[in-house]
């Protein structure tokens, strides 16, 4: 496979299906930004944490890609002809939802309450978190952009809403097992 087509060359791109757009078009920066914040998930992941939390994390990349490929793919053209068989894009589940708000709940067991906003960073590891929380929060309002001009799979805006709530509850975790101080933000009293 060659990895340079010169097919981009003017300013377009091909989606799934074959139907070309400019690469500024809105359902090119919301697959771009997903796979912006796969590539920090994997820098989270090959940071020094819990192994569980590492195979969470692969598994939220394997989504990610599932979303890409959703946010890449023509909506006239949902299932593409492949040789002699037609592929199917794949979807994410309701199973794939659950499996995040079942991770938070389990993390927020061990940590303290949450009374205040706490400033991003204390560690390199958590500031990581926060960045692909804000990727996260990013890719969202792009794919809600591309879902008012045209429907996505209602699962999807689900899980990068649910993924960018996992993301902050994981950075608080992870402060906890690095011992990273949480500051809290307390705004300031008027003069």
């Amino acid at each position: 496979m060659k990895i340079y087509t010169k097919t981009g060359d003017k300013g377009t791109t091909a989606l799934f299906g074959g139907t070309r757009v400019p690469k500024h078009h809105i359902r090119i920066e919301s697959y771009g930004t997903v796979d912006e914040l796969n590539s920090h998930i994997g820098l989270i992941r090959d940071q020094e944490i819990d192994s569980h939390s590492k195979g969470i994390l692969i598994n939220i990349q394997d989504n990610l890609f599932t979303i890409g490929a959703i946010l890449a793919t023509d909506s006239k053209k949902s299932k593409l002809k492949s040789g002699k068989e037609r592929l199917t894009i794949p979807k994410i589940s309701n199973e794939d939802i659950e499996l995040l708000e079942q991770e938070m709940d389990e993390m927020n067991t061990q940590l303290p309450p949450m009374k205040h906003f706490v400033y991003p960073g204390g560690h390199q590891t958590v500031s990581f978190c926060h960045i692909a929380r804000c990727v996260c929060r990013r890719a969202e309002r792009l794919a809600s952009a591309l879902n008012d001009i045209e429907p996505l799979q209602s699962h999807t805006l689900i899980y990068l809403n649910r993924l960018s709530d996992y993301l902050f509850v994981l950075a608080r975790k992870l402060s906890k097992d690095l011992q990273a101080d949480e500051i809290k933000w307390i705004p300031k009293k008027e003069k």
